[in-house]
């Protein structure tokens, strides 16, 4: 049985190792944008729960046929500002400035969908689909350390403009949830969703080196 993170996220996969699954990595590739234009007045849970399920389903016609024993993990992460606007990647350092000034010294709410994808003998036999809210606590840089940050370019590329694990660390004040969620992947969420689809988490520790 192996586990396929259907993600290049190097933080998501960076969690897994680190807890003892070194995950075979593959990209969806999906339009983000267009599945979520296609949904009728989502609520924000919803938009990540639904992008998660899109990317773990996306590959799995290629997982199938390489490994027709596997879970696929897909997940997907946006962070719900207290102005209560729904943001993903900045994209721009124009966005992300912008972002950084509305959260400085508040709070925001970093959801995370995830999403299992159970294949036995290649064929999808069960699924497991959820999401996890965990509160942020922004801290107040000052203008030349928030130019300092931008200059990065990190936060131009994850949702919400911050991580937990790179530079941003220095000016989040704390968490109110699971931390592993905010880098990308809820290791007690999905160790649930595995269970609901009849795997063991333990099980899955260790093993072959992924590809």
């Amino acid at each position: 049985m192996r586990f396929v993170l259907a993600s290049a996220s190097p933080a998501r996969r960076g969690v897994l190792r680190a807890a003892g699954i070194d995950p075979v990595v593959r990209v969806s590739g999906v339009d983000e944008d267009a599945i979520t234009a296609s949904l009728r007045d989502p609520a924000p849970a919803d938009v990540v729960t639904e992008l998660a399920k899109a990317k773990a389903d996306a590959v799995v016609p290629a997982v199938s046929a390489d490994h027709p024993d596997a879970v696929v993990v897909g997940c997907d992460s946006m962070l719900l500002m207290g102005n209560g606007e729904v943001v993903g990647k900045p994209g721009t350092r124009e966005a992300a400035a912008q972002r950084w000034k509305l959260n400085s010294g508040s709070t925001g709410e970093l959801l995370t969908g995830h999403a299992v994808v159970l294949l036995r003998g290649g064929t999808v036999v069960d699924r497991a689909a959820a999401h996890l809210g965990t509160t942020v606590r922004f801290g107040e840089p000052d203008e030349a350390e928030l130019q300092a940050y931008l200059d990065t370019e990190e936060p131009l590329h994850v949702a919400g403009g911050f991580t937990l694990d790179g530079y941003g660390g220095w000016f989040i004040e704390g968490v109110d949830g699971d931390p592993s969620s905010v880098l990308g992947i809820s290791l007690p969420l999905t160790r649930k969703l595995l269970a609901r689809v009849g795997v063991r988490v333990v099980d899955l520790w260790g093993g072959e080196p992924a590809e």
